[in-house]
């Protein structure tokens, strides 16, 4: 899969909603969902002295993120690492698509770079206990289809999914994926991106500022390229032990 950097090209996200509705490979889908008994771990809280991420965006706030490293361990030493190295101080979010996500975390500013930690893509491991509920933080993919430094938010609202617009989250479109009671209700509740879980490595889930990455999800874009028409910046990434 070629990067997300057009997240995932928008092509990608539209093609596996048309997956989705058409019943393409659901039964395969079904099947396996069905075999999972797995608890979503999206919405844990964070507990005292716990480290978390700190996005402060220049004129619209913070942003916090807790961490699973339980569930997606190169995934968070990745961020957390960049992070303390103030590799992502002053770059943009260069993708915004509003009611699907807000991407940044590429130092060209154009989708097309970042690396790792490690200098490299790393493997894209998607874990089960984690899920592309509303607020949901994950690694876009990287040219040679692995993770890199890109990170995406996931900014549907309430109740709703994606289909190239805002549209309900109904139990029909969730019946297909075979997920748990649990989880069906909380994208029923929450909303959110279905049709991309097994494909990206989600490594932590806004606790706070959610209202920071809405009002991002709302600033005007070229149409083409989803960029801003004027910079979002990250001013910093801190991490730092929550306090409560």
């Amino acid at each position: 899969m070629k990067i997300f950097k057009k997240i995932a090209t928008l092509t990608l996200a539209v093609s596996m909603i048309t997956m989705m509705f058409s019943g393409c490979g659901k039964e395969d889908l079904v099947a396996e969902k069905a075999a999972e008994t797995v608890v979503p771990m999206n919405f844990t809280a964070p507990e005292i002295g716990e480290k978390i991420a700190v996005i402060k965006v220049k004129d619209y706030g913070e942003i916090k993120i807790k961490f699973f490293p339980e569930y997606a361990a190169m995934g968070v030493e990745n961020f957390v690492e960049l992070s303390e190295m103030d590799y992502y101080d002053e770059l943009i979010y260069h993708r915004v698509i509003e009611d699907f996500v807000v991407q940044g975390g590429d130092p060209r500013g154009d989708g097309t770079g970042g690396n790792s930690v490690w200098g490299q893509d790393f493997a894209v491991d998607a874990a089960t206990n984690l899920y592309h509920f509303s607020g949901a933080v994950a690694y876009a993919h990287a040219q040679n289809g692995g993770n890199g430094s890109q990170f995406y938010i996931v900014c549907t609202k309430e109740g709703e999914t994606y289909a190239n617009e805002a549209v309900p989250l109904t139990k029909e479109i969730i019946d297909q994926y075979g997920y748990t009671d649990e989880v069906a209700s909380l994208y029923m509740e929450k909303g959110g991106l279905p049709f991309l879980d097994g494909g990206y490595t989600i490594f932590g889930q806004v606790f706070e500022g959610m209202d920071v990455v809405y009002a991002i999800s709302e600033v005007k874009v070229d149409p083409e390229t989803s960029m801003p028409a004027k910079q979002v910046v990250i001013e910093s990434i801190e991490i730092v032990e929550y306090q409560g």
